[in-house]
């Protein structure tokens, strides 16, 4: 059965073909998709490799050179939907913003 690897670290002029090369050493090869920027179009430095026999695969290639770059191999883990997650984007709850406490705004004055 053919698992998903994530490829880390990732030279920006590497290239689908060359990691296809690279990991069809150690087995089947499905898929190769290298992940970019959706507005600039630019690399963002990693990828994913489907295959056969991934564990030969991350046993062989993590934290081997390619094109200059020591990669990072493991498998790849599913995504979170977008809604549940965390972090500083999260649109959901917090408080505050457009704080106008301060003279300046027009706000009350808290000295005493």
């Amino acid at each position: 059965m053919a698992q998903k690897l994530y490829i880390g670290n990732l030279s920006f002029n590497a290239t689908e073909e060359g990691l296809r090369t690279l990991f069809s050493q150690y087995g089947e090869v499905t898929s190769v998709s290298l992940m970019t920027d959706r507005d600039t179009g630019r690399p963002r430095g990693f990828g994913f490799v489907e295959m056969e026999n991934a564990e030969a695969a991350i046993a062989a290639l993590n934290e081997k050179e390619f094109e200059g770059r020591a990669l990072k191999v493991d498998i790849a883990r599913e995504r979170a939907p977008r809604g549940d997650r965390g972090g500083f984007n999260n649109r959901g709850g917090g408080g505050g913003g457009n704080f106008h406490g301060g003279r300046r705004f027009g706000g009350r004055d808290n000295r005493y």
